[in-house]
Order: C-alpha cells, then sequence, then structure tokens
C-alpha cells in the first residue's frame, strides 16, 4: 500500500511539471529525528496530520492538517477554520484508510476526495517543503509553490503560537 502511495505522489508531481527530488534513508517518521537524517530545517517540513472535525453544521468529517515540524496543532483553531465544536485525531486506522499509509510516512496531498486539506499559513514562508512520501524510508523536497498548485490547500492559522 505505501509503495502505491509514493507511486501515486511521483506520478501526480511528474504529471504537473513540479520540481522535486527523492530522497531515501532509513525509515523514520518523527519530524525531529527526519529532519535531521535529510539534513532540512524543522520549519521546513511539512507535517500531516490526519483529524476528525465534529459537530456544528457539517457533521462529522475528516481533514488533513499540514503544519511545520517544529510546531504544535492548534485543535481550536482548525475547529473554528471548519465551523465545528471539536477537531481531535483521527483514529490510526481511519488515518491509514483514508491516506494509504501508517503514521508519521503520510504526505502533505490528500489522495481522498474525502479529505479536505488546510496547511498552517507559516509553512509557506518556505521556498521548498520536505515530508515524508508515503513511506517511512522515502521523502521528498519539493517547491512550495508547486506543492501549493497540486495540493491546493485551505491556508489558515492552525499551528500554536508556543
Amino acid at each position: 500500500m505505501a509503495a502505491d502511495v509514493f507511486e501515486r505522489l511521483v506520478t501526480l508531481l511528474d504529471e504537473a511539471k513540479a520540481k522535486f527530488r527523492v530522497i531515501e534513508h532509513e525509515a523514520e517518521g518523527r519530524s525531529e529525528k527526519i529532519s535531521v537524517i535529510r539534513g532540512n530545517r524543522p520549519d521546513q517540513a511539512a507535517k500531516a496530520m490526519v483529524l476528525d472535525v465534529r459537530g456544528g453544521g457539517g457533521g462529522k468529517r475528516n481533514v488533513l492538517a499540514i503544519l511545520p515540524g517544529n510546531r504544535k496543532l492548534d485543535f481550536e483553531a482548525v475547529a473554528r477554520l471548519f465551523e465545528a465544536r471539536k477537531c481531535g485525531f483521527a483514529s490510526p486506522d481511519t488515518a491509514q484508510a483514508l491516506t494509504g499509509c501508517v503514521m508519521g510516512a503520510v504526505p502533505p496531498f490528500s489522495l481522498d476526495p474525502a479529505l479536505a486539506v488546510v496547511v498552517d499559513e507559516d509553512l509557506l514562508a518556505n521556498d521548498t517543503l520536505f515530508f515524508n512520501a508515503g513511506r517511512l524510508d522515502r521523502s521528498m523536497e519539493l517547491d512550495t509553490k508547486d506543492w501549493l498548485a497540486v495540493a491546493q490547500p485551505r491556508i489558515a492559522r492552525i499551528a500554536s503560537r508556543a
């Protein structure tokens, strides 16, 4: 399944003529450790988390939140953004079903129409982004403008300032 996600990403980015490179490395899914292995600053890492957003007018839905690897998610900000009462992490089973990836390998792309994408605006200050590409042993470096064009995320403040 993970190889399939990686191949789908490569195809998606090739078709979009995106500027990216694949980085092969030891298996690692923790943001702080993988940034050291890849040699990128933690704020350049696009950390992806699958969330359950529920209550309010929209019922229950899932969101893929993308934020800098050195920041923590502001759950209340995401709930407000989606006009919901609650926001929390999706179960590991739900996250894997929606992304096709194990936790730590989720790329900053939704390959499932049921999964909306929102990015913290501070991540977009980088010229390039680094992220695990559907596998714990493969990452990508991708031009931020190309990521925006392909992923088409909603942009908001969703990372805590702490």
